[in-house]
């Protein structure tokens, strides 16, 4: 699961450098489904962070990987 995640994660990557940020993984739980992520750069401190979160990573991850119920923020 980690590895697919991983993948998904460095397709995502691109779109949130262009923008002066980046994505890091943290952890996959594969109990719970949780992903928890870092985002760094601009991204880290943008007021549309929470929902580049929901509707951007947290979809995409979640449309490729089955098993994973939610993605996290640190």
């Amino acid at each position: 699961m980690k590895e697919q995640v991983e993948n998904v994660i460095n397709q995502i990557r691109p779109i949130l450098q262009n923008d002066g940020g980046d994505i890091q993984l943290i952890s996959v739980d594969e109990k719970t489904g949780i992903v928890t992520v870092g985002l760094q750069g601009r991204c880290g401190g943008c007021p549309a962070a929470q929902m580049t979160l929901k509707a951007v990573v947290e979809r995409k991850i979640k449309e490729a990987v089955p098993g994973v119920t939610g993605v996290e923020r640190v």
